[in-house]
């Protein structure tokens, strides 16, 4: 399997620290990964080079069919490629619908005089029904953003994501905060989005990790400590010490 996003030998330090030390990871196009690691391993750093908010010492970030290096490009331009983030905070609008948010949110041509001229078509409302069918917010279409449950404002995140297509996703603890029926949500919502995409879910709940039912890769000291299935990894002795042990 060709990889959509190959890290290859990053590095960068902050102040003398090196967050992130010839970090290699590679992700297929429709792959689920969990990302794990004590606190300062490098999963944060890690999205930010993707995403191109941090710019690497050295190494290479290599992107998609046409082997495009992302460490080149604005952040923006990453985003219009297909890569998509999301942050442990939700950001949704508050004050506007569910539906509203996930309009806004829906992959078009961004240009003032095409946001100014743009009328909802019949199949921009049925994209939008089909979306909130699958974070669970069917019912929820008319309601404002702001009246949702903390679990409910995520899965409405995660769907405005969806609607901009794109190829990889990547997505901050989205289980923290939540009761265990919203994890369970969150973890199928997740498996279901990677059949037609790669999603990179970075999460410190490992019940919720052991759900997911993916490939993990366990960051220390901003490199790859571990990797393979939840059991592998949770039998590793290494693991053990730097992280399951504390």
């Amino acid at each position: 399997m060709s990889a959509l996003l190959e890290v290859s030998g990053v590095s960068v330090s902050f102040d003398g620290f090196r967050a992130i030390d010839n970090l290699t990871f590679a992700i297929g196009a429709a792959e689920l990964r969990a990302v794990i690691g004590p606190n300062g391993a490098g999963k944060t750093t890690f999205m930010d080079i993707v995403t191109g908010k941090t710019r690497p010492d050295r190494g290479r970030v290599v992107w998609g069919e046409t082997s495009r290096d992302l460490t080149a490009l604005s952040e923006s331009r990453i985003a219009q490629l297909g890569i998509g983030r999301k942050f442990q905070r939700p950001t949704v609008f508050e004050d506007q619908s569910v539906a509203d948010n996930l309009m806004l949110a829906l992959k078009k041509d961004r240009g003032p005089l095409a946001v100014l001229a743009f009328r909802p078509s019949a199949a921009d409302r049925a994209r939008i029904a089909d979306l909130a069918d699958e974070i669970g917010l069917a019912g929820a279409l008319d309601r404002k953003a702001g009246e949702l449950s903390h679990g409910q404002k995520q899965w409405l995140e995660i769907g405005m994501l969806l609607a901009q297509d794109p190829r990889l996703l990547l997505v901050d603890e989205p289980a923290a905060g939540m009761t265990p029926a919203e994890r369970a949500h969150t973890a199928d919502l997740l498996i279901e989005a990677a059949r037609t995409r790669a999603v990179v879910v970075v999460e410190h709940d490992m019940e919720f990790v052991r759900r997911l039912g993916c490939r993990v890769t366990v960051l220390h000291e901003g490199s790859v400590l571990a990797e393979g299935s939840i059991d592998r990894v949770t039998s590793d002795a290494r693991v053990i010490e730097v992280y399951l042990g504390r």
